[in-house]
């Protein structure tokens, strides 16, 4: 792909709930502006609203940039698929799992420079039900993370909040029955984990799999079917690096749909936040958003 020349005039938003996001606001906006990038500012407390907003400005902006965690930018994905303007990231969460799949620096001031002298990449989407996701879609033990973790536990712990929570949640872990389909093909399970990753990190550093990228037009699936919960804790490291795929207890595979059906609406996790259920229908988006890289990605 030729690089492009980074546009001029950008849509700034920033969720101000974020854990950096009022911290470092203004020290981003005076970077941005010292690069030559020109600010049309939007701040919400409510990161629902902000596909309406990218809509209401796509006519006067040249792309969008988004400061904050992978919530924040997930929240965002449907204005931006909607206008088909290029995204820039400021990884300003606590996770920033999408920024770091991209290999945008969490340093606040280099990201800004990728957003100014980058270049525009396109990455794949993926879609469970009528919800797009960046970098994982799950259901199960992932769900339960998310009820249990605390935005005082993120805010003071950072990235640890994510495993220390982990830790607690597995003991009360009960595997349940789902049933797959792909590729007329149906496939009765008994997990405790289902996941689905389009990019390559989720859930605060943990990979998805080991040689995933986000641009490789495909879906990623693992399910953890383990009889006991401690079961878990000894491939946990094998999770974090992606390098769970052989392991006993776990099935993979790989594709571009995936069907998912429980006895009982079970909830389903994209990106950190819980935004549907069971029964569901994931399929890969290619090429569906332009975000802005580093040059040497």
């Amino acid at each position: 792909m030729n690089p492009q020349l980074p546009p001029k005039k950008a849509l700034f938003l920033v969720n101000r709930q974020s854990r950096h996001g009022q911290e470092h606001l203004s020290e981003a906006i005076d970077q941005l502006k010292q690069l030559g990038v020109t600010l049309l500012e939007e701040l919400t407390e409510d990161p629902l609203k902000l596909p309406e907003i990218i809509r209401h400005y796509q006519h006067q902006v040249d792309l969008v940039i988004i400061g904050g965690g992978d919530g924040t930018l997930n929240a965002a994905i449907e204005g931006l698929v909607d206008t088909q303007l290029p995204l820039g990231i400021l990884p300003l969460g606590t996770a920033n799992d999408l920024a770091r799949t991209l290999e945008i620096p969490v340093d606040l001031l280099k990201a800004c420079e990728v957003i100014a002298k980058g270049r525009s990449h396109k990455i794949d989407l993926g879609l469970v039900n009528d919800k797009y996701f960046f970098n994982v879609a799950s259901c199960g033990l992932s769900v339960q993370i998310t009820q249990s973790l605390t935005k005082e536990a993120k805010s003071r712990w950072g990235v640890l909040a994510y495993l220390a929570t982990a830790l607690k949640v597995i003991w009360h872990a009960r595997p349940f029955r789902a049933e797959i389909r792909m590729n007329g093909e149906s496939i009765q399970i008994k997990t405790i984990q289902i996941a689905i990753g389009n990019g390559r990190h989720y859930g605060g550093g943990m990979t998805v799999f080991h040689d995933a990228k986000i641009d490789d037009q495909k879906l990623d699936f693992y399910s953890l079917e383990m009889r006991h919960w401690w079961h878990i804790l000894s491939i946990l490291p094998a999770l974090w690096q992606g390098r769970h795929a052989d392991l006993p207890g776990v099935r993979t595979l790989h594709g571009t749909e995936f069907e998912i059906y429980t006895r009982k609406p079970r909830s389903i996790n994209t990106d950190g936040e819980i935004t549907t259920s069971t029964p569901a229908k994931f399929r890969l988006i290619p090429q569906g958003i332009s975000v802005l890289v580093p040059r040497s990605r």
